[in-house]
């Protein structure tokens, strides 16, 4: 027998940040992730960029590219909690996340046609190899960490840009797999394809922030509840 909609489980809510300090705490924490995820682009964006213009890889460029649009973003969120009222900066800071998606997804389309097109043939990289590796490690932890934070403060503008740092896992896989298949057994295909997932999934949460969709239950008032769905906040 199906339970009545009233009768379904609710799932747990987070504990909400009630107290000026718990919520300061907090600021200061996403401070942190963002300037920790900002250091940790920029050397990834110069490492890739450049090993990548070696080999001929347009995979290790866009993932070069895509660590400079993370650290826009991350500069985005760095900039609303810079001020006095982070939360009136807030929907200036999820446009400028928005657009660092949109901007990922179109130099990710573009740059999977032409390898798709056969426009370069990139050498193998054990520096590329190994920087995929690394960022598989570091981004999923410092996504998930702000998140947290970000949820538990109701920003929109912290978990959405974790949610590009998490975005920035997805492709760190697509390049490891891809360098990877490549080196292996010459599917240079293999990345391309991938890539084009990617974007997808970029243009989506590109929308979902550009509309104030991202998810930071549980909210500090009851008016931010808007576009914040319970469906999205799993850890």
């Amino acid at each position: 027998m199906r339970l009545m909609a009233a009768d379904k489980p609710t799932p747990p809510t987070p504990p909400v940040a009630s107290t000026p300090a718990r919520r300061a705490a907090l600021a200061r924490r996403i401070r942190f992730f963002v300037a920790a995820t900002i250091t940790y682009n920029v050397i990834e964006a110069v490492v890739a960029l450049a090993e990548g213009a070696r080999v001929s890889s347009t995979a290790l460029i866009g993932f070069g590219l895509d660590s400079v649009i993370e650290v826009s973003s991350a500069a985005a969120v760095a900039w609303q909690f810079a001020g006095r009222d982070p939360k009136a900066r807030e929907p200036v800071a999820l446009r400028l996340i928005a657009l660092s998606f949109f901007g990922l997804a179109g130099y990710v389309t573009v740059d999977a046609v032409r390898s798709l097109l056969g426009i370069g043939e990139p050498e193998p990289s054990t520096i590329g190899l190994v920087l995929a590796g690394v960022s598989l490690v570091v981004m999923p932890v410092l996504s998930y960490a702000q998140r947290r934070a970000g949820r538990e403060l109701g920003s929109r503008s912290a978990v959405a840009d974790s949610k590009q740092t998490l975005l920035c896992t997805y492709l760190s896989a697509v390049l490891l797999g891809g360098l990877a298949l490549n080196s292996a057994f010459g599917w240079s295909w293999a990345d391309p394809l991938a890539g084009l997932v990617i974007a997808g999934v970029a243009v989506r949460e590109g929308l979902e922030a550009w509309r104030g969709q991202t998810c930071c239950r549980p909210p500090l008032l009851a008016a931010d509840q808007q576009g914040c769905a319970d469906d999205c906040c799993d850890d």
